[in-house]
């Protein structure tokens, strides 16, 4: 009996990373390891072939459908495979799945949890408040992580919600800041200093230094 060969512009990958670029009104993609293309975009990653599963450009990943030559020199004004795989890396939209995109959002909200703990106090008692706390007032106040932003970049943004929009009481912890500098230029400096501090825990002016300790 026959077997069914498969043609030989098909190529079956699975496990795979999609990124996916339009151009010249056509589809082109390229499979990646998952979690290589943004370490590769950061420049952490430089090894193409530690990135892509394969190096070839697809039409269709999921079918395993090769790109022509022709298509990609149309498109890209080279048929050079190398050099369509590192636009596309580049310019392209990473496709992620559902399942993927729920775990990667669920992960970006806990460590949102994570900074706004460590940057935050219960104002009475000046305690810090387990993450897990944190967790639940994001919750009740409605926050919503931005999957194309870092955590970092959106702490200021939800320490602001949970202040508005939830019933724990919150506010950002108190650094404790010394300044010291020679008593000549404090002269000229200390009044500037004072008026930005929020409360002055200790004021000192030497023979040759001044000291300053402040929570700001």
């Amino acid at each position: 009996m026959s077997k069914i060969q498969q043609p030989s512009n098909q190529i079956k990958l699975t496990n795979v990373s999609i990124v996916r670029l339009k151009k010249g009104g056509k589809r082109f993609e390229v499979a990646c390891y998952k979690n290589k293309v943004q370490e590769w975009r950061t420049g952490v990653e430089t090894n193409l072939d530690d990135v892509l599963q394969i190096s070839n450009v697809f039409v269709n990943v999921s079918k395993g459908e090769v790109a022509k030559a022709g298509d990609l020199q149309k498109a890209f004004s080279t048929s050079d495979v190398h050099s369509v795989v590192k636009e596309i890396l580049k310019k392209g939209e990473v496709q992620v799945g559902e399942k993927e995109r729920d775990h990667d959002l669920t992960a970006l909200r806990k460590e949102i949890a994570t900074l706004v703990a460590e940057k935050c106090v219960e104002p009475e008692t000046q305690r810090p408040y387990p993450v897990s706390m944190i967790e639940k007032a994001m919750a009740e106040a409605g926050y919503s992580a931005k999957q194309n932003k870092t955590a970092k970049s959106q702490v200021s943004e939800c320490i602001k919600l949970l202040q508005s929009d939830s019933s724990l009481p919150i506010q950002r912890a108190r650094m404790r800041v010394r300044v010291s500098m020679p008593t000549a230029d404090s002269k000229r400096l200390r009044e500037k200093i004072i008026e930005g501090a929020e409360k002055v825990e200790d004021d000192e002016t030497g023979k040759d230094e001044w000291e300053v300790v402040s929570s700001e």
